[in-house]
């Protein structure tokens, strides 16, 4: 039976958006299906993507060896996106590891950047206050800092990005949400919320959290989906200025996990500095109960939480308004994303973000690439196949 497309990557977000570029620089006949950002948030009924936002960290520094490869090797490939696209997703500010002097979670910090050849400084509490004296640092927190090579990432703009360079490449963008998948004579068949259907060779679905929706897959992904709540604190222009050379900031410490980034401007023409680090889980069980929860602003008491945090960290912080938005991340058994085929030939699976795959999101797009053009993914230096598991 003729198809209408070679490939098709189901989801244009930040892995989606990825995998279509990087197979429609290799062959033709590729396509990716996923929406455009909802104007109303509020009001929308469809599909949401957690990359309608301005901030993200993005730094090779992790105490796990393979998401430092996996973001390593994407950060590596920055320059050539913003170059040939002409978007500018990157800010250069770079990020700061801090947690208890001493700890395991600094040493493997520290040697998965080492193994990398990625220049990293140690830094002692005194160390640390030097530095960073907008920072207020817990009583014995040392760090890792990496200077060059991190900072944060606009995840909207690098999805734009990605999309314009898989469509310059020949791959059809279409600007709709797939309602199910299904295989049909060996082929994969989409059926969209336009009422469209769409036959390819191959099928990827990378739709995020709502990879667990219903209809899309031959069994559920084995993925857990948790609701997060972000806090935004909007600061004044000059407040913007002095704190210009504020780094991306992750603090590990006894109850506190938590990311800040530095005001970044965002499309309203405001400047915020962002904060998030759920102290609890919020379990979303289906695509019901995200949707709805993508249409609130959040929890209350998580922005309790980070607002004290934040008071603390930053004394000096003196913001205009403060707001919460509403994201989820998704995760797998093994806390890696999932690459590889369902139970059937024609469909693969590309999610899994583990909370910390936007600055990641162009390698894991393109080992989703390889997947379907190789069958396989290679190992390449990762200690881990990514093999997808099923409920």
């Amino acid at each position: 039976m003729a198809v209408d497309f070679k490939y098709i990557v189901v989801g244009r977000g930040l892995m989606g958006a990825a995998a279509a570029r990087h197979l429609a620089r290799q062959v033709d006949g590729v396509a990716v299906i996923g929406p455009d950002e909802p104007a109303d948030r509020k009001a929308h009924q469809g599909v949401f993507a957690s990359h309608y936002d301005e901030g993200r960290i993005t730094r090779t520094i992790d105490p796990n060896g393979n998401w430092a490869l996996l973001a390593n090797r994407s950060i590596g490939r920055y320059g050539e996106i913003a170059r040939d696209s002409g978007i500018d997703f990157y800010r250069e500010v770079g990020c700061v590891v801090a947690a208890p002097g001493g700890s395991e979670y600094l040493e493997e910090t520290r040697q998965a950047a080492v193994s990398l050849s990625v220049e990293t400084s140690l830094l002692d509490q005194a160390g640390l206050k030097a530095a960073f004296p907008f920072f207020a640092f817990p009583d014995d927190c040392a760090g890792v800092f990496e200077a060059r090579g991190a900072g944060h990432i606009s995840p909207r703009k690098l999805v734009k990005a990605q999309s314009l360079l898989a469509e310059k490449a020949g791959a059809a963008v279409i600007r709709d949400h797939a309602v199910s998948i299904r295989e049909e004579g060996g082929s994969a068949v989409v059926r969209t919320a336009g009422g469209l259907t769409y036959r390819a060779e191959k099928l990827l679905l990378a739709a995020g959290g709502f990879s667990i929706a219903e209809n899309l897959l031959p069994r559920p992904v084995a993925m857990t989906v948790y609701g997060r709540t972000v806090t935004l604190f909007e600061v004044s222009e000059a407040d913007a200025e002095r704190l210009a050379t504020m780094p991306s900031l992750i603090l590990d410490m006894p109850g506190i996990h938590i990311y800040l980034l530095p005001p970044i401007r965002y499309p309203d023409g405001k400047f915020y500095l962002k904060i998030g680090g759920d102290p609890d889980d919020l379990v979303l069980g289906d695509e019901a109960e995200m949707r709805a929860w993508f249409r609130t602003e959040g929890r209350e008491t998580v922005r309790t939480h980070l607002q004290r945090i934040a008071a603390d960290l930053v004394p000096d912080l003196a913001p205009l308004s403060i707001s919460t938005a509403a994201c989820v991340v998704s995760y797998t058994e093994s806390d890696y994303p999932m690459i590889g085929y369902t139970s059937s030939p024609a469909i693969a699976v590309l999610t899994g973000c583990a909370g910390t795959s936007a600055k990641s999101s162009d390698e894991i797009g393109r080992l989703g690439a390889e997947l379907l053009l190789s069958g396989r993914i290679s190992q390449q230096g990762y200690s881990t196949d990514f093999t997808p598991q099923f409920s």
